[in-house]
C-alpha cells in the first residue's frame, strides 16, 4: 500500500478538517503540556486559523518576548524548518488568570469574544506544596474568570478543561463522572478573600480532610464549580493522571521539568536518593504526554460535535491497571537503564532501592541520607567549602514525603470513554492522534525516558555516555570498597569488645549444659 504523504492525511484528517479554520485559545500554553499541545495543533491541523496564547509578563520579561523564547524550544525546530510562517497563526494575548478579567485590555476581550470557538485551560498551579491561597486564587477563581470569558464567545464550540485523575484521592475508584467538592467552591473562594494566611492556614487541614494536599483540593473544587457555573457550556473535563516523557512525538522521549517521577529519577541516578517509600505491586500511574495530548484533542472534537448536549462530560486520561508497569518494575527497569546510559555526575553508585515498610524506609533515610550528608558536610567545614548536602537532602526528604502519598495507594481509574475516544474515528485520525494505550511496551518507553532526559533536561549528550560509564565504575568500586571496610570494621570491633563476653557466655553456656545432663542421667537412673 502506498504511504500517504502529510498533505494527504492532514486532507483526510475528520480532526484536521474540523478544527480547520478556527480560532483557539489555550491557557498554560508555556507549560510542559501546553507546549506539546501547540506544536500538535499546528503539525497535525495545519489549518487552524489562529491560537491565541494567553500569557503574562514573567520576571519582567514581555509576552512577546516570552513567544520568541518559546519557540526556541526544541520541539518546534521541525515544524519551523519546513513552514517558518507557522508562528504567525500564533497570537500572544497579554493576560494572567490571576488579575480581574484575566488581565485583558477591551480590545483584546472584544477580540477574543468575538472570534474564539475552541478554549483549551490548562493552566493550573501544579505544586504539592503550595498553601491554600495561591492554589484557590489560581485554579479555582482561575477557572470561574474564564468561565465568565467563555460566556461572551459567541461562536463557542467546546471548552476543554484539564484536571487530574487525583482530584479525588479519596475515592479508590474513580468514574468518569461528576463528583460534589468537600465545600462549596463559592464558600471557598470567599473564605480565601477574607481571612488571613494564619487563618486559612490553621483551617487548612479540615477543610483538605484526607486529601493529600492543596493541588488535589483545588482541583476538586475547580470540577464541582464548573459543574456548578458551565451548565449551558460545552465543556468536556479531562483527568490525565500522572504525566511523563513522549513516547513518540513531538520528539520519543522529550521532557521538560522535574517534577513528579523524573525529578526522582535524576536524584536517584545521581546516587542523591537511595531509599524511597513505595510499594512496589501498585501500578504506576502515568501516561506518556503525547497520550493525553491526543486524547485532549480528540475528547474536544467529539464533545464540540455533540451538540444540544447541557451537562458537563468527563474523561479520564489515564491507563488501565492491566497494562501498566508496577512501580516496582518501572524502578528495577530505570535502574538498569541507568546502568546503561549513567549520568555524567553523580555524587554515589546508584543503588538505592524501594521499601515497602515505612520503618525500614526511616532507618535508610537516616544512615543513608541524612548520615552521609552530616558527614561530607562536616569535611566540606574543614576544608572552608560551602556545605550544601544537608541543605539537598532536606529538599528531597520535603519531595519524597509529598510523593510517597501517591506511590503507597492504590486507585482503579475508570477509562472506558478514553479508551472508546477514537471508536467512529477513521484509520488515519487513529494513527495521526493515537491514544492506544494498551500495547505499550514499558521496557522500550523507559528507556526513551532515560535517554530524553539526559538529553533535554541534564544537556548531556550521547557522546557523553563512554565518560559517564568510567565515573560510573569508580563510583562502583568505591561503593563497593567502602561497604567492605565497614563491614570489616563492624567484625574487628564485635570480635575484639565481645571476645571476652563470648567466653563467657560459652561457659556459662557449657556449666548449664552440664547441670542439664546431670539432671538426666539422675532421673533416668531414679526410674
Amino acid at each position: 500500500m502506498e504511504l500517504l504523504t502529510t498533505v494527504d492525511k492532514h486532507a483526510k484528517s475528520q480532526i484536521a478538517q474540523w478544527y480547520a479554520g478556527k480560532c483557539i485559545l489555550i491557557t498554560g500554553a508555556t507549560g510542559f503540556m501546553g507546549k506539546v499541545l501547540v506544536e500538535k495543533l499546528l503539525r497535525s491541523c495545519p489549518e487552524i486559523k489562529r491560537i491565541y496564547l494567553l500569557i503574562r509578563s514573567k520576571k519582567g520579561v514581555d509576552p512577546l518576548i516570552r513567544k520568541e523564547q518559546f519557540f526556541k524550544c526544541v520541539i518546534f525546530n521541525k515544524i519551523l524548518k519546513e513552514n517558518p510562517n507557522v508562528v504567525h497563526k500564533v497570537q500572544v494575548v497579554k493576560g494572567d488568570v490571576l488579575e480581574d478579567e484575566l488581565g485583558l485590555n477591551a480590545n483584546d476581550t472584544d477580540e477574543l469574544a468575538s472570534n474564539v470557538e475552541i478554549v483549551f485551560h490548562c493552566a493550573a498551579n501544579v505544586r504539592f506544596d503550595q498553601p491554600l491561597r495561591p492554589m484557590v486564587q489560581m485554579n479555582v477563581l482561575g477557572t470561574l474568570k474564564l468561565l465568565q470569558l467563555a460566556e461572551k464567545m459567541a461562536n463557542l464550540q467546546v471548552i476543554i478543561h484539564v484536571s487530574t485523575s487525583y482530584c479525588q484521592c479519596n475515592e479508590s475508584v474513580l468514574e468518569e463522572r461528576a463528583y460534589p467538592a468537600p465545600q462549596n467552591p463559592y464558600d471557598i473562594i470567599k473564605m480565601v478573600e477574607d481571612m488571613t494566611d494564619a487563618d486559612l492556614k490553621e483551617i487548612t487541614p479540615r477543610l483538605l480532610n484526607g486529601l493529600p494536599n492543596t493541588y488535589a483540593y483545588s482541583k476538586a473544587l475547580t470540577e464541582d464549580l464548573i459543574c456548578r457555573y458551565g451548565k449551558e457550556l460545552p465543556i468536556i473535563i479531562t483527568r490525565p493522571s500522572i504525566v511523563t516523557a513522549a513516547i513518540n512525538e513531538p520528539l520519543p522521549g522529550w521532557i521538560e521539568g522535574v517534577n513528579g517521577p523524573t525529578g526522582l529519577m535524576i536524584g536517584a541516578a545521581r546516587g542523591i536518593i537511595r531509599s524511597m517509600h513505595c510499594n512496589p505491586e501498585y501500578s504506576s500511574t502515568v501516561i506518556p504526554v503525547d497520550k493525553a495530548i491526543n486524547g485532549m484533542i480528540v475528547a474536544g472534537y467529539n464533545r464540540g460535535k455533540s451538540k444540544g448536549v447541557n451537562c458537563v462530560e468527563f474523561c479520564n486520561l489515564c491507563i488501565s491497571k492491566k497494562a501498566l508497569f508496577s512501580w516496582g518494575e518501572s524502578i528495577e527497569t530505570g535502574k538498569r537503564f541507568f546502568y546503561e546510559y549513567p549520568l555524567s555526575y553523580a555524587l554515589w553508585y546508584p543503588d538505592g532501592s524501594i521499601k515497602k515498610n515505612y520503618y525500614h524506609h526511616l532507618f535508610c533515610v537516616i544512615f543513608f541520607h541524612y548520615l552521609p550528608a552530616y558527614l561530607i558536610d562536616f569535611f566540606l567545614l574543614l576544608f572552608g567549602r560551602k556545605q550544601f548536602l544537608v541543605h539537598v537532602q532536606k529538599k528531597i526528604s520535603t519531595g519524597l514525603k509529598l510523593l510517597q502519598y501517591y506511590t503507597t495507594k492504590d486507585w482503579d481509574f475508570r477509562n472506558e470513554k478514553f479508551q472508546r475516544l477514537s471508536d467512529n474515528l477513521n484509520q488515519i485520525d487513529q494513527d495521526v492522534f493515537d491514544t492506544s494505550v494498551s500495547q505499550v511496551n514499558w521496557e522500550q518507553y523507559i528507556r526513551g525516558y532515560i535517554i530524553g532526559m539526559r538529553t533535554y533536561i541534564l544537556g548531556e549528550s550521547v557522546e557523553t555516555i563512554p565518560k559517564a560509564k568510567k565515573v560510573l565504575r569508580r563510583l562502583y568500586i568505591l561503593d563497593r570498597a567502602t561497604k567492605y571496610t565497614i563491614c570489616l570494621l563492624l567484625f574487628w570491633f564485635l570480635w575484639a569488645h565481645l571476645e571476652g563476653f563470648v567466653e563467657r557466655s560459652d561457659a556459662i553456656i557449657r556449666s548449664s549444659l552440664y547441670i542439664i545432663y546431670k539432671d538426666y542421667n539422675k532421673t533416668v537412673n531414679t526410674f
